[in-house]
């Protein structure tokens, strides 16, 4: 659930941010959503994926003990260095690459997970709250979402 609070978390500190400056909304719900759900969101999942591996796997519905637990948190903890620094540069002049790099890694890590974890659910019957809860939707959603505040910006 967790994805779920960051969003909103994301979506209310952007609509007050925005209350009190000249900053279009949607960049500014971009550069939270960057900041608080791939940044913070990432962290917290490499924080899990390491230091908690057997734990996250059984949440997942996988078997516990596998090296690719480290290998994932990494990837996470790539992904949170990114959106947290996409949030620090959002007023930067490199904010748009920046910007633009980050939704691409978020995107391929993110619709790649969401494939995995269909796979998981579709060929194993997997259906636990990891693998097919608020994850699975948040995985496909967010680089939508993602892609239309970028343009839309």
């Amino acid at each position: 659930m967790y994805v779920v609070y960051l969003a909103v978390a994301a979506v209310i500190c952007a609509f007050l941010n925005w209350m009190f400056t000249d900053a279009t909304f949607f960049a500014t719900l971009l550069a939270w959503l960057l900041g608080v759900q791939v940044g913070l969101g990432a962290l917290w999942a490499f924080l899990g994926h390491y230091y908690k591996s057997d734990q996250v796997a059984a949440y997942i519905g996988w078997r516990p003990g596998s090296p690719f637990q480290k290998e994932i948190a990494f990837a996470n903890l790539a992904l949170g260095g990114c959106g947290v620094l996409a949030f620090g540069l959002r007023h930067s002049p490199l904010r748009d690459g920046f910007w633009l790099a980050t939704i691409l890694f978020a995107t391929f890590f993110l619709v790649g997970a969401f494939t995995v974890h269909a796979a998981d659910l579709r060929v194993g019957g997997n259906k636990k709250p990891g693998n097919a809860g608020p994850v699975f939707f948040a995985d496909i959603c967010m680089p939508v979402v993602l892609w239309v505040l970028y343009w839309l910006r």
